[in-house]
């Protein structure tokens, strides 16, 4: 980041819990190439803290992301589009995908809370949560047809283990509008509350007190069980459970489920 550039993004951790905010409202969270730059340096600096135990994902201002910078567009037309998409920057993702699929493959849980609007690349970028949060009425929308595009910010990876295929077709063709309440009839949001971010803060404050190996073989396990075959999610179950069965943490959470008291990890 340039030191003229402002904080497009912010992290706090307070509690074992990191709470990362697209900080843009003047421009309601747009993500312009610095935005996308800074968030999967914020992504990839919490893959490397063992004191975090979940993540909350927001936005300020009025809403979580109205989607990608207008002027963004006009840079993508001027551009070598293969030299900007197919070069792989991020192990299998060009830094479009990664900043959304940064989220999926952190170790810890990630909760997004989402307000106001959620278009195009910030749909995209929720959709690398494991959990999403919404305010009612919360506007969403899969927008990249609307500009003559397809989704391709790990949208194609997230989408088909989240909604039926005829509402991921029906959405991406369309690119219409819909709101947060659709979006929990289709399984897209996983809960509505009034405050997104306290809720989300919440949620992950409870996931943080859990036992942090336990949570983070959960997510490991849960990745192998959406995508491997039978054998290989059995296989993954047996080797994550014996790993922790017996261990420090799993002890501390039997005594203080026998003592009824809160475990100390």
């Amino acid at each position: 980041m340039s030191t003229d550039t402002p904080a497009r993004v912010t992290t706090e951790v307070t509690d074992h819990v990191a709470h990362v905010t697209l900080t843009r409202p003047d421009k309601m969270n747009a993500f312009d190439r610095e935005m996308i730059v800074q968030l999967i340096a914020a992504g990839h600096a919490l893959r490397e803290r063992d004191d975090v135990r979940a993540v909350v994902l927001s936005g300020a201002g009025k809403c979580f992301s109205a989607g990608l910078d207008v002027a963004s567009f006009a840079a993508l037309a001027q551009s070598d589009p293969e030299a900007l998409m197919l070069p792989r920057t991020n192990g299998l993702t060009n830094d479009f995908q990664e900043v959304a699929l940064v989220w999926h493959h952190l170790p810890v849980p990630v909760i997004a809370a989402l307000h106001g609007t959620c278009f195009g690349a910030g749909l995209q970028v929720a959709l690398g949560a494991d959990i999403r949060i919404a305010a009612p009425g919360t506007k969403m929308s899969v927008m990249e047809m609307r500009w003559g595009l397809v989704p391709d910010m790990g949208g194609m990876v997230r989408l088909p283990h989240l909604v039926p295929s005829d509402v991921m077709r029906r959405l991406v063709y369309t690119a219409e509008v819909f709101t947060s309440e659709d979006a929990l009839g289709w399984a897209l949001v996983t809960e509505l509350a009034e405050d997104p971010s306290s809720r989300a803060m919440a949620l992950a404050s409870e996931i943080a007190a859990k036992s942090p190996k336990a949570i983070r073989a959960a997510k490991r396990l849960m990745a192998v069980s959406e995508s491997e075959a039978e054998a290989e999610v059995l296989m993954a179950e047996s080797r994550e459970q014996a790993a922790l069965i017996g261990g420090p943490e799993q002890m501390e959470a039997v005594m203080a489920n026998m003592q009824k008291r809160a475990p100390k990890f």
